[in-house]
């Protein structure tokens, strides 16, 4: 049920956040936690159970990539396995995938409608990626299609098969 979610939405830009808030509550969410940079947003979710994040690209000191990555891979990480929606105009190739290295869940570009944002929150709870840790990712497996037939040597596990240390 969606007004059960608890969403943390970080952007510094005002009007963003309250498009977004304004969003997330027509989709019947509730609990909606908002702040303007990945500092407040990591006191936020030492402090909050949070079961989604709706991130910017753009971002005061760090960026949401380098957010993204640090509440993937810091050891004290409060929740390394949340689902972390990106949201920017910055959509050139580059920017996809560095965020999809990063361990971003889902994108949406800017401009941003509440359809696609929808689909985007319907793909995360509908539709959750196990979770992959390889030498150099944790995060979502970014394998759209999964092929049980598949037995080569890049055959990825789930990471609860592997510790987080």
């Amino acid at each position: 049920m969606m007004s059960d979610i608890s969403v943390l939405v970080i952007d510094d830009n005002v009007h963003m956040v309250r498009i977004l808030t304004a969003m997330l509550r027509g989709f019947g969410i509730r609990k909606v936690h908002t702040v303007q940079d990945p500092a407040s947003a990591l006191e936020t979710l030492k402090n909050t159970p949070i079961d989604m994040i709706v991130v910017d690209l753009r971002l005061p000191v760090l960026d949401g990539i380098e957010f993204t990555s640090l509440v993937r891979n810091s050891k004290d990480s409060p929740n390394p396995f949340v689902p972390i929606i990106m949201v920017t105009a910055h959509s050139e190739r580059s920017k996809v995938q560095a965020a999809r290295d990063a361990g971003v869940t889902e994108f949406c570009c800017k401009p941003l409608t509440a359809n696609t944002l929808f689909q985007r929150i319907s793909a995360v709870v509908e539709h959750n990626r196990p979770f992959i840790r390889t030498a150099t990712y944790f995060g979502p497996d970014r394998r759209r299609r999964n092929d049980p037939n598949y037995k080569g040597p890049e055959r990825r596990k789930p990471a609860d098969e592997f510790s987080l240390e």
